[in-house]
Parts: structure tokens; sequence; C-alpha cells
């Protein structure tokens, strides 16, 4: 692969990987299976390995996904909260404990856990009372839940005995599989859509706004990891039993593992024996008992390396394929989705499942009215996975993949080198339509708050919203009786879309939803286009002068200009004010930092690791994820990852402190 086409995968791979994170963290509603997201994470790290010179800090790889709302004080968490790395075969496991092995020696032990299908959360108690309870979020920073969190009776308000002054215990909200079953019978009596699963039901009722609704759902806790300035040993098993003297509710279905094999014997056993819990598992746990070779192992970006979770081998079951549908989305791309003859799987009924594309439905040869056999992976996201051929009925049939966009009629497109289908009719597509729309409002860009998806289809299907510029047309005395909306969301709506006009420039190009734009590109576009009017009549060779704009991003920029639907809407945010141009060098403090390279590694006292990152650039420098020959500078905190240090002693980097950075800065 050259350096061109390695700069266009990673760039599709950070949107797809971007796009699930919000859809598993922030919506609940994933639309591919943990392993499939965990392939695409890997090849992604793979190729940032391979090309250094492609590192961004906003990259999914460095990152972990958030589940952050707006309804909720946002905390800060103490201790990092990061996700673990995840692990489909024995192999694997045996990988990860040689690993281990090589670094510390052979005298260890492990701990094994089951891996709960919930939500996680952070419990901090100060003199034996509960104080806080957020969720994960970013692994920076959660939504505070305490409210919610102070209704489920597993979760002790006060603790008994010799507990630690103040410490911090994490675990795992779920709904036990009977209580599921009850909650989603009442919301079908009450003519309600029921929910997916347990673990989009549990992170679901704790993001309710009204407590006394939360403390009506069977919620359950299980909690797994202290954390404290002193911990009582040096044992991660001793310390959770002590837990448990405390009054916390501990899993009763741990094991200490003196060698991997007894590890493999664990994981053997419960992936058979889930069967019989009361409670949703998706895997095991398996972590290094030692808290002090916890340490000495450390972090990388987003996961421990004392710490691996393995993934259960999907449910299959069979059942016959009736037809196929073709969803299109907010791109423009046709996904066929399979209806199936209704087949128990995982503990719920599957009807549909993800086709993905053409290549998809050929390779595996699906007729209609074919027997195939379907898995849930992930135990989420129901998949087909093969033909049962020898079953075929003679009326079966070929898929045909369709030819026009099943919402507008436009003749379908299929770009060279990709395998979906488009519909090119952006300007009058209704779903790209209500997509764009979605995608402009988001928090990332726009940010308008009181608008969601429910409420966009609603102004859709209204005729009150068409395109963007629509949005600003809106008045308050058109919202109110509206379907849900009253007076005040109304007043709400309308006050947030005329403050939107504030936002800067670079969000402004990433709400535009240009394809392959995403926020770090829209970011370096308006640094070196200080307005749109310059952007839009740029040259392929002028676009790609730019650093990480690769043909395929110049190609896109170009062809979305090219609409004379796109250049009105643009004329027509102009009138309402919104900010189009504006370079951001004039909101620097300083250029002490100009043309540094910077590398950010470990935990920080003062500052977390975003707000060191806007310093950087707010003087000029720029972020980079990994350390190579260019790093100009290796910001240096607790638990960093010793390869970044090694290689920065290699290169001859300059290492700084949190202090050192802050008095570079302001000196």
């Amino acid at each position: 692969m050259d350096k061109t086409a390695a700069r266009q995968r990673i760039d599709e791979l950070r949107e797809e990987l971007n796009h699930h994170n919000f859809k598993y963290y922030v919506e609940n509603q994933p639309e591919i299976s943990d392993q499939e997201f965990d392939h695409k994470m890997r090849e992604l790290a793979d190729l940032e390995a391979e090309y250094p010179e492609f590192a961004d800090p906003d990259s999914p790889t460095m990152r972990v996904g958030s589940d952050l709302t707006q309804e909720f004080e946002q905390v800060q968490h103490k201790y990092p909260m990061l996700s673990l790395s995840n692990t489909y075969s024995e192999q694997e496991l045996r990988d990860f404990h040689n690993r281990i092995v090589r670094q510390v020696g052979e005298n260890f032990r492990y701990v094994a856990e089951l891996k709960y299908d919930g939500t996680s959360i952070s419990l901090t108690y100060v003199n034996g009372q509960l104080q806080r309870a957020v969720t994960r979020g970013d692994g920076t920073v959660g939504d505070d839940v305490t409210r919610n969190v102070r209704t489920i009776r597993s979760v002790p308000l006060k603790l008994k005995g010799n507990f630690l002054p103040e410490f911090e215990i994490r675990g795992e909200i779920f709904l036990p599989i009977e209580g599921f079953k009850r909650l989603n019978r009442e919301k079908e009596k009450a003519g309600e859509p029921p929910f997916a699963n347990p673990r989009n039901a549990a992170a679901g009722s704790l993001k309710l706004q009204n407590s006394s609704l939360v403390a009506k759902r069977p919620l359950d806790c299980f909690l797994y990891y202290l954390l404290a300035e002193e911990l009582p040993t040096d044992s991660h098993y001793e310390n959770l039993m002590l837990a448990k003297s405390w009054g916390l509710k501990i899993s009763p279905y741990m094991e200490i593992c003196h060698s991997i094999d007894d590890v493999l014997k664990f994981v053997r056993r419960w992936e058979t024996d889930r069967k019989d819990l009361p409670f949703e598992i998706d895997g095991a746990v398996i972590k290094v008992d030692s808290i002090s070779l916890q340490r000495q192992l450390g972090f990388t970006a987003k996961s421990p390396r004392w710490a691996i979770a393995y993934k259960f081998k999907a449910e299959e079951a069979r059942t016959r394929l009736l037809s196929v549908d073709f969803q299109v989305g907010r791109t423009g791309a046709v996904t066929p989705v399979a209806n199936l003859e209704p087949v128990r799987l995982a503990g719920t009924t599957v009807k549909r499942a993800s086709l993905h594309n053409a290549d998809i439905i050929s390779g595996l040869g699906l007729h209609i009215n074919d027997l195939v056999t379907v898995e849930k992976g992930g135990e989420i996201i129901p998949k087909i996975t093969g033909v049962v051929l020898e079953e075929r009925p003679s009326n079966s049939r070929p898929i045909e993949f369709i030819k026009n966009c099943p919402e507008c009629g436009a003749p379908l497109m299929r770009l060279e080198g990709e395998a979906a289908h488009y519909c090119p009719n952006s300007a009058s597509c209704p779903p790209q339509i209500k997509g764009k729309l979605e995608h402009f409002i988001s928090r990332g860009a726009m940010n308008i708050d009181g608008l969601g998806s429910e409420t966009i289809n609603l102004l859709f299907n209204h005729g009150l919203v068409k395109t963007i510029p629509d949005l600003y047309r809106l008045e308050t005395s058109q919202l109110v009786n509206l379907e849900r909306l009253g007076e005040k969301s109304a007043r709400n709506i309308i006050n947030s879309i005329k403050k939107s006009i504030e936002v800067p420039w670079p969000r402004v190009l990433y709400a535009l939803g240009i394809r392959f734009v995403g926020e770090t590109v829209a970011k370096k576009l308006a640094a070196a286009f200080p307005s749109i009017d310059k952007l839009a009549t740029a040259t392929k060779e002028e676009l790609t002068a730019v650093d990480e704009i690769g043909e395929k991003i110049a190609q896109s920029i170009i062809a979305f200009f090219k609409s004379e639907a796109n250049r009105k809407m643009i004329e027509e945010l102009k009138q309402y004010g919104l900010k189009l141009e504006g370079k951001e060098e004039n909101n620097l403090e300083s250029r002490k930092l100009a043309g540094k390279s910077i590398v950010i590694s470990g935990t920080f006292t003062k500052f977390s690791r975003d707000e060191l990152k806007q310093m950087i650039e707010r003087h000029g420098g720029k972020n980079t994820g990994s350390v190579t020959g260019k790093t100009d500078y290796l910001i240096a905190g607790e638990n960093m990852g010793p390869a970044k240090l090694e290689k920065a002693k290699k290169h001859g980097v300059t290492i700084l402190n949190e202090d050192q950075f802050l008095s570079l800065i302001n000196s």
C-alpha cells in the first residue's frame, strides 16, 4: 500500500470508527458487532504504526468512546476510566500472558472475572458515604448520575466496618434477565417499543432525567475495581474482598488463577455455563492480581496492559431469509437489510440483519427463501454468516441489488474502489436531508440543544425544515403546537439556533457534512483557507498541499462546491450570519510553540489531556499521537507508555513534565 492509499484508508477507518463509537456510546444503538469494531480498530492501529506521519491525537485509537449527554453535569475522573483490549481466541490470551511474562517474569497470579453486559459506573465514597456516581464518558470526563444510582438498592449509600476514608470503586450496572423481560412487558402494554437488550435498557435507565422512574427499574450492580491514594493491600482480589466487608456488592464469580491454563479453564467453563446465569455476560476479564505489577506494566493510550477482555463466540441460529429492504443513510450510502423469519438468539428475537453491501450478498451467494445461519456478533448485532445450500428450496431466487434509490428514485452510483452504492440526489432524498440536518445540529458541529433525530423528523414531516438554512427561518409560533413540543421547548430550540451563529468557522465547516471532512480535517482546512469562498475556489493542487489532505478528500470538497444546491445553501447561511470565515491563528495566545510537534502521554494533576492539547494549539503547536524523529517535545505524565518514553530517548526528543510545559508557554 502506498502513502496515498494508506492516508485514504486511515481517513475512512477513522470516520467509520467515530461513527460507530457515537452509535454505541451516545445512542446505545450499535450497528456492528464488537468483533467487527475491534477488527477495524486493529487495522487502523496497524496503519498508524506503519505510517506515523499520519498520526492524529483525535484518532479513535487514542480515545475511548463517549457516552456524554447534555442533561447531566460533567465531572472529570480523578483516575482515567479506560476501556479494555479485547481478544477472541485462546491463542491471543496466551500471547497476552507471554507479553506479561517477558516484562515481569513468571511469579504472579491472575484474577479471572465475568464480563457483565451493562454500563460502566464509577462510585466515590468519602467517610463511608456515597458522594458521587459518574459514567465512563470519554474516559476523562463522565456524566454525574448520582441521583439515579442512589435508587439502585444494591449500591450502598453508607458503608460499614473499617473502610478507607476516601476511595473510588468501579463496576457495571446491569438489568437481570427477569427484570429485563418484565420491563419490556410493561413497555409493550403501554404501547412503547421494547428495549433491544439488557445493556441498552441499563444505559438508557441511567440517563433518565426523573430518578423516580429509575427507581422503578430493577437495576443491579457488581463492583470490580478499587482505586485510592493508598490501597489496603497489593492484591486486587484481597482489596475487593475487603470492599465486600464494607457492604459493597462484589461478584461471587471471581477466581484466583495461578497459571494461564487456569485462566483458560475459567473461560471455557463460563462460555458454556453463562446460560445458567440470571444476567447476561459477553465474556471474561483477566487481570494481573498484584497492584504493584499493574503499575509496572502501565497503560497504553486507551487501555491497561495488565488486563484483557476475552469475548465469547457469538451464538448462532438457523432461520429463513424472507426478503431484503434497502435503507439510505446520511451520505447516500444504500444498505441492504435482511428480513428474517423470527428466531430466538442470545435471549432476544431476531427479525432483521444487516447485509452491508452488494459484495457481501454476492460473497454469501444469498437467495430469497434460503435457510441461513445467523450470528449475534457481540451478543447484540445480528449478522448472516452463511447459507445452508443443501436445503435451498426450489422457489429460491437470487437477490438483485436495486438500481434506483428506494426513497427518491434516483439512479444509484458506485464509486470506483468502494463497496457501497450511493444515491447522488443529496438535495432531494429525504433520508439524506434528515441525516445532514442531524449532523449539522450535533454537538461536535453546531451543538444546537433541544433538537434530536425525532424532532428533526417531526419538523421535516411537517414541512418546516427541508434544508439547513430552514433551521434559521424557524419561529417559536411554528413549533409550540407540534407533538411533544410546548412553548418552553420551542423557545429553547429557537434560542439555541440563534446562539449557534457564534460557532467558529472550523466547526461550521465540519457541520456542512462534506464527505470525508471530519473534525480534524475541518480544522486543517479552516486554518489553510480563511473563508468558505477561498475553500470553494481551491484547486485540487491547493487542497492536497494542506497537511493530511489527500486526493480523495480534495475531490470530495471540489464535488461539494460544484453542486448548485450547496452553493445556494452557503449563500443563505451567510445571510443568517454564520461564521464562514476566520483564521484560527487569530485566536492564538502566542506562537511560542509554532512549528513544534508535541506528544502527550500519561495522566496529569493540574490539567486534563484535552486541556493540555488545547493549550498546545493556542500557542501554535501541533498535537500528534506517536513519537517519531520529527517530534519536538514529549509531555510526560504519570503511568505514561514506556514505549513512547523509550522512543523519545532514542530520537533525542525533549521530555517535559506538566510544570515544565506550563513554564515553557508562560515564559
